[in-house]
């Protein structure tokens, strides 16, 4: 698994579905490239503009809820999005993601918008404003996954 990201908190809210992340009049490609100047435009239209490579996300409850499409996570990943903390995930997204190689973690974490963030996956840990969090860490098929950035390349790999 990596062994740690660093990384500015984006904070969204709660049920943040994936028509938020990426509005449907966009679903016509499938290029990270297209998709990312359009995340959560409706909702925070400047928001894009003050991502930089690396950042993390970190939401409350049931994040990536809707529809199955992985539109949402192409679009994250486009981002340069590092990782994603929340307080849990919508199931179809939570496999989306790991699928892709984002690694996601299930914790409540209270931050404002761009404080610094350290994850250390050896040791479970969150590091934010002096404090340390816990998670659950990941079965070893999954971090696997995401350390061949995603389902199709550790396939690929036939470390399986």
């Amino acid at each position: 698994m990596i062994d740690s990201i660093k990384g500015r908190a984006i904070v969204l809210g709660d049920n943040v579905d994936t028509d938020q992340i990426i509005p449907a009049k966009y679903l016509n490609t499938s290029d990270p490239g297209k998709l990312a100047p359009h995340f959560m435009e409706n909702e925070y239209p400047d928001l894009v503009g003050n991502i930089k490579k690396g950042d993390i996300i970190v939401a409350g409850k049931n994040f990536g809820s809707g529809s199955s499409r992985e539109h949402a996570v192409i679009t994250i990943k486009g981002l340069g999005i590092s990782c994603i903390i929340a307080e849990s995930f919508a199931r179809i997204f939570f496999r989306n993601a790991i699928n892709t190689g984002i690694p996601l973690i299930e914790a409540k974490i209270n931050v404002s918008e761009f404080d610094e963030i350290s994850v250390d996956f050896s040791n479970s840990t969150i590091m934010y404003n002096g404090k340390e969090t816990h998670f659950k860490e990941y079965p070893e098929f999954l971090k696997n996954i995401i350390n061949s950035n995603g389902l199709i390349n550790y396939v690929r790999s036939g470390k399986w």
